[in-house]
């Protein structure tokens, strides 16, 4: 509930609610996704790089070194919402849930390494194309797609997340590059023309880079602590200075508390505050409903003193 505090000879109320559903940050539980998915991969990568050392097929072995990093990219992920889910403690007075954050940064950023080693290899075969087995590739190739195309599904109702994002990201990509293996060996069966296999890679390289280069800004822009997207806060700005008996806003702050939660924390002036907890409850009960900014921290102000708060210069009033 609000307290009253003094602070540069004001008479300020400050506020503080969460949104609907109490004080949980968590983000969704995708735990048995994320096993599930490590455990089908990490039992792929093993029987693919077995497959590749007898086969002697370096696209194989090149596509389990790929997707190993995908594996870990999962448990990043997986690492990560499991830190979110426990409480604030000690000096973390947030919580881990940053950390989510921080996974999606790192997944976009080993998808990124991923595809620079999918075009250093594609380039240097160009220039010595190798003598591949494509039948073994074409069936092991084939159990890929069907698990990595399993896998990504999985996180599909979960876009939202920028976490599960990425680890959506990271399975679609996996399932395109062994498409793409399937693709290039079925057609070097037929036609015996092996320079297909690195133009299908620097293909599939571009598409991941499409795909990966949102996720790597929107993580970027979280972790400096940007509004998300979706969010637009000059939006947010003039909401609230439409709030019954406000005539200014400054002190405006919004930021990504995790790749599920925001928040927010402004200073409103508000002469007649008279109704101040009832004000506080609704503005931050409209904040979750029509911008999902669910942690949201009210700095009310009389300005009865005369005097403008420190804070309104800095950062601007209106």
């Amino acid at each position: 509930m609000p307290h009253d505090h003094a602070h540069d000879d004001h008479d300020h109320h400050h506020g503080h609610a969460h949104g609907p559903g109490g004080h949980s940050h968590a983000p969704k539980d995708f735990g048995r996704a994320f096993a599930i998915g490590a455990g089908l991969n990490i039992a792929f990568v093993a029987a693919e790089a077995g497959a590749g050392l007898f086969t002697h097929s370096l696209a194989l072995l090149a596509d389990a070194g790929h997707n190993l990093s995908d594996v870990l990219g999962l448990l990043l992920a997986w690492a990560a919402v499991m830190m979110a889910r426990r409480a604030p403690k000690g000096q973390r007075t947030y919580g881990l849930g940053k950390g989510t954050i921080l996974a999606s940064l790192g997944n976009a950023g080993m998808l990124l390494l991923a595809v620079g080693a999918i075009v250093w290899e594609a380039v240097r075969r160009f220039g010595s194309p190798q003598e591949i087995a494509p039948g073994p590739v074409i069936v092991v190739a084939a159990i890929g797609v069907v698990i990595n195309t399993v896998t990504a599904l999985m996180f599909m109702r979960g876009q939202e997340d920028l976490n599960v994002k990425g680890a959506f990201l990271h399975m679609a990509a996996d399932a395109a590059v062994s498409l793409g293996v399937v693709i290039a060996a079925v057609v070097i069966m037929l036609t015996g023309w092996n320079w297909i296999d690195p133009v299908i890679s620097l293909a599939i390289a571009a598409v991941i880079v499409a795909g990966t280069w949102g996720l790597l800004k929107d993580s970027l822009n979280l972790a400096l602590d940007a509004a998300p997207r979706g969010i637009d806060p000059e939006a947010v700005r003039r909401w609230l200075s439409e709030r019954p008996g406000v005539s200014e806003i400054h002190d405006l702050h919004i930021w990504a508390m995790s790749t599920t939660e925001t928040a927010l924390t402004a200073h409103l002036i508000r002469p007649e505050n008279l109704d101040q907890d009832a004000f506080l409850e609704q503005v931050c009960h409209d904040l979750h409903e029509q911008f999902s900014i669910g942690h949201a921290t009210l700095q009310l102000e009389t300005g009865a003193s005369g005097r403008a708060c420190r804070l309104a210069a800095a950062h601007g009033g209106h």
